[in-house]
């Protein structure tokens, strides 16, 4: 029997619950069917998954697809009329397989899968409690929802137990995670690091800058920060802009000033932190003047690690109205940021240079270190299996990439 063929757009959320649904439909009687996981956050995302839709069909004519994801969900009448789709799946269904119209031979299989992934992700969180002018996520995946704590903790064993040494934390706004008693996202990571001691390695995935904040933001995060070396030394920043008047039309709810302090006390906790954040590129109403002070912030706080996006209209958001800023300035800015961060990264990586580090060994010869810099091994032939954590010396820094040797 073959299972479903699972494609993929998006964030890593979205890969979790494709990973998910090719679990659970391991084994299943249904070698015609395609189930294609779209994405809403840029419409260069929806653009790839209609092209792969249409692909799809012509190359598999007789094939069932199924569509699910944020796309779809705001927008069901768009993708019911494309060839070979046999039905559209709710974001709130794609992880129950009766509604992917496939034969059930087998029965339910758990949710958890064994991770595909070296770093297996784990969802604890969904939907997002916040209406940013230029997102359309809330209305594909809703109102924030955490899973319980004992849910989280069954699901993280099971991955622990599979051989997993690196969680990451996942979710729409995973930093939103709140325990029954309000409880916040740093509880549920010190919750993971005690109950599970032979978890080596605990990351963060994308989190609200507001949860970093030094005045009003999570305690237990900051403990953790200072005092637990499994948290692992990097933060990715949903950032969006370094300017606060755009920042301010985004409807962000950070300011470049709690930034900068919130970096300033993370980088004297942990000097090796790796620094990531995404950013939007030529957002309406943003000026040349507006620009230059969000490339001026994230040259001035040396981020090293961007995702960079030109601003891309979502329809029915408020940012969509707004004067607009010509594609292809949007695509000169985007490109200015991706010089500045590729500058960042090298000044980043260069303070490894001469040192050991442990790698994970994420696919042959390469992984990251704890800080999220890639290592490639200079010698491939030495590579430790996929999954493990290697002594490695780091012996120069090339095209963003550190290189090095594995130690006895």
């Amino acid at each position: 029997m073959t299972s479903p063929k699972v494609l993929t757009f998006g964030c890593r959320l979205n890969a979790h619950e494709s990973d998910v649904m090719a679990h659970l439909a391991e084994g299943e009687n249904a070698e015609d069917t395609i189930i294609v996981n779209t994405c809403a956050v840029t419409a260069t995302a929806e653009r790839q998954a209609r092209q792969a839709i249409r692909r799809a069909h012509r190359e598999n004519p007789n094939a069932k697809i199924v569509v699910t994801g944020c796309a779809s969900e705001v927008a069901e009448e768009k993708w019911t009329v494309l060839p070979g789709v046999s039905r559209v799946v709710k974001n709130t269904d794609k992880l129950n397989p009766k509604h992917w119209g496939t034969p059930q031979t087998q029965a339910q299989r758990p949710s958890t899968p064994p991770s595909r992934h070296a770093r297996a992700l784990l969802q604890v969180q969904q939907g997002c409690d916040h209406r940013c002018t230029f997102c359309i996520i809330p209305y594909g995946r809703g109102d924030s929802r955490s899973t319980p704590l004992p849910e989280a903790l069954e699901r993280a064993q099971a991955l622990v137990d599979a051989g997993h040494l690196e969680i990451v934390l996942t979710g729409v706004d995973v930093a939103s995670w709140r325990g029954p008693n309000g409880e916040g996202f740093g509880h549920i990571c010190r919750s993971l690091l005690k109950e599970l001691p032979a978890l080596q390695r605990l990351r963060l995935s994308s989190v609200d800058p507001v949860v970093l904040d030094p005045d009003k933001g999570d305690a237990d995060l900051w403990w953790l920060l200072e005092n637990e070396p499994r948290l692992m030394p990097h933060l990715h920043l949903s950032l969006q802009a370094g300017s606060d008047l755009i920042l301010k039309r985004m409807k962000r709810r950070h300011t470049t000033s709690s930034v900068a302090h919130s970096l300033d006390r993370i980088r004297a906790i942990r000097p090796e932190i790796g620094i990531g954040a995404d950013l939007i590129a030529g957002f309406p109403t943003e000026t040349d003047t507006l620009f230059q002070e969000t490339l001026s912030f994230i040259e001035t706080q040396k981020i090293p690690f961007l995702h960079v996006f030109p601003y891309s209209e979502r329809p029915e958001t408020p940012a969509a109205r707004m004067p607009a800023v010509p594609n292809a300035e949007r695509q000169a800015r985007a490109a200015l940021l991706r010089d500045a961060g590729e500058r960042n990264k090298t000044e980043f990586l260069t303070q490894f240079v001469g040192t050991q580090q442990a790698v994970l060994i994420e696919t042959p010869a390469q992984g990251h270190i704890a800080s999220f810099a890639p290592l490639r091994l200079i010698d491939p032939e030495t590579s430790p299996p996929r999954g493990t954590l290697a002594p490695v010396h780091v012996e120069y820094v090339e095209n963003g990439t550190l290189f090095g040797t594995l130690q006895g």
